[in-house]
């Protein structure tokens, strides 16, 4: 039986390493070639990395990223190799090099383009025009980029329409939580409706707010899984495609018949030069036990690797933060021991007159479990010499908010003075339910490099601490973190309920407002307080402006807060 055998190279890139990013593909390239490998497929955008937002806007850029194809295309010989890259010609492209057996062959410009959410590619990009196959070991190969098999028809369906034996599509594709089914129900569709083998290779790893998971997998003609990659790591997923399976699919499968198989103009076949030298008999690529997906795991895995990835990326060597001894910087601070190891974190106790005594413990207990070092700076004298400064300013007016965040921005000065003389990231450890709502301070609670949790709301910050939990025999969250009122002890028996309703409450209405876009009299009808709604959303809609000044954090959800959700500080609308 004929058989084509697959790499697909699931790499950890950086956006603008050049160098990095090039050195990658080429390992990649020498393991698919030890591997007995015909064709190695690389992300989307794999030498520049993804992405690259305002890079290409300089031509300086562009031309490094094209040398660097260049430089890659001699170590494809004895394989053939699909490497994500940006093209200039008279515009710019997303593009795929074909190289071949040292040479570059042809080049395919990614004709759908996305312009939402996260994505801004028509910002930079040109669509591209026409098709390309091109012919290894006996298959007829398709190549295609993301968001052009996201949608039926288009490029997909003419390659199959041509002839195509196996699509590769290279992406850069974000993960959030639960897009995993999504993902395989699309393959599966296009796998099957066009009765096409499937190869998707995506990129793995944290860019700014964005991760990626990886998932790459192979799909038979009938939508089935051949292969699939380990989440959240760089691996090099090896698959045979048995061409007779294709083709018996198609026997079977009367539907392309009514369609037609009449070459589409718009298709180029790309004639590569047959590789000369001799092929060892390969043994088939031992079957990999299917991915087993658990959507608390890869929430968990997905903050701890892009909380891994923007510290070592931007060149931090370990990381800060303050422990009150809540649940929030509980579950953070177990984020940062997985992603960069216990020595790198440092947590630190900043006690006021408010913190109670069982915070201040379970604030030591967590670090003792997680084996962090624990620094105490006591903020007493600091806020009775700032209360000092403003008692005449702030004479005969009652004590409130102005001296609950005086405390915070205290809080933030001393972490920040740790993170200068240190050299430390400080990690900020607010959630998507404060952040909603502008339930934090500015210059205090949010002062800080990184926000790990920005994106995971609070209901969904208890699960994660129990599945972390679980993972292991001994506790490592303390359970009176997670069973007592949460506070921000800024005056004496504070709870968040004395602010907010409680999670529970509050949760639901935040995901349908910002997520998705459901209106007050929506909410309503669910079966939610008007009152509580409508001052929800006002909260909701006031608290831009704090967020606007946020630290950067880690996307989980389907809408997170900034490059997904853009709305304006100054806004006369008012929901009827």
């Amino acid at each position: 039986m004929s058989r084509l055998r697959l790499a697909l190279a699931q790499m950890n890139p950086t956006v603008g390493d050049l160098d990095g990013n090039t050195a990658s593909i080429i390992h990649y390239l020498e393991e698919a070639r030890a591997a007995g490998a015909d064709l190695a497929a690389f992300p989307e955008l794999a030498v520049c990395g993804y992405p690259p937002e305002d890079l290409l806007l300089k031509p300086a850029f562009i031309a490094a990223n094209r040398a660097a194809v260049a430089r890659i295309a001699p170590h494809t010989r004895g394989l053939t190799a699909v490497v994500g890259f940006a093209e200039r010609r008279a515009d710019l492209h997303n593009a795929a090099a074909i190289l071949h057996d040292g040479a570059w062959a042809a080049t395919y410009r990614k004709q759908r383009l996305p312009n939402y959410g996260v994505f801004d590619e028509l910002r930079y990009f040109k669509p591209g025009r026409g098709e390309i196959l091109f012919q290894v070991a006996g298959a007829w190969v398709g190549v295609s980029v993301c968001e052009d098999i996201w949608l039926p028809g288009g490029p997909v369906a003419r390659l199959a329409r041509a002839g195509a034996d196996l699509i590769v599509n290279i992406n850069a594709s974000p993960f959030h939580r639960d897009k995993w089914r999504a993902r395989h129900r699309m393959l599966a569709t296009r796998a099957s409706d066009h009765a096409v083998a499937l190869a998707y290779v995506n990129q793995v790893g944290g860019q700014d707010e964005l991760v990626f998971d990886g998932d790459s997998m192979v799909l038979g003609a009938d939508g089935n899984v051949r292969a699939e990659a380990p989440l959240f790591e760089e691996h090099l997923l090896l698959a045979d495609v048995e061409l007779e399976e294709v083709f018996r699919a198609r026997l079977h499968d009367p539907r392309g018949r009514h369609t037609g198989r009449r070459q589409p103009e718009s298709v180029t076949r790309v004639a590569l030069e047959p590789i000369e030298e001799s092929r060892p008999e390969r043994p088939p690529v031992a079957p990999r036990q299917p991915v087993r997906h658990d959507d608390l795991e890869e929430t968990y895995r997905a903050l701890v690797l892009g909380t891994h990835d923007y510290v070592r990326k931007n060149g931090f060597s370990g990381v800060v933060l303050g422990l009150s001894g809540g649940v929030d910087s509980s579950l953070v601070a177990a984020i940062a021991v997985d992603a960069l190891g216990a020595e790198a974190v440092t947590g630190v106790s900043l006690p006021s007159r408010y913190s109670s005594e069982g915070s201040r413990t379970d604030a030591q207990a967590l670090a003792d479990n997680l084996g962090v070092r624990m620094l105490t700076l006591p903020i007493e004298a600091s806020f009775e010499a700032l209360l000092g400064t403003l008692a005449g300013t702030f004479r005969d007016l009652p004590v409130g908010v102005a001296e609950e965040n005086i405390q915070a921005r205290i809080r933030g000065v001393l972490l920040m003075a740790l993170s200068n003389k240190f050299g430390w990231m400080l990690l900020t450890t607010g959630n998507k339910s404060e952040v909603a709502v502008g339930y934090s301070t500015l210059y205090g609670d949010m002062a800080g490099g990184f926000a790990v949790i920005k994106d995971v709301p609070k209901l969904l910050v208890y699960e994660l601490c129990r599945w972390r939990n679980a993972q292991q025999d001994a506790e490592l969250i303390p359970t009176s973190v997670l069973t007592k009122p949460p506070s921000a002890e800024l005056r004496p028996d504070q709870t968040d309920q004395d602010s907010l309703p409680p999670y529970e409450v509050l949760d639901p209405i935040l995901e349908r407002y910002v997520e998705d876009d459901w209106s007050v009299r929506e909410l309503v009808a669910a079966g939610h307080e008007e009152s509580v709604v409508r001052r929800i959303v006002r909260l909701v809609d006031r608290s831009e402006y704090k967020r606007r000044q946020s630290a950067p954090g880690i996307k989980i959800t389907p809408r997170a807060f900034g490059k997904d959700r853009r709305l304006p500080i100054t806004s006369g609308y008012r929901e009827p």
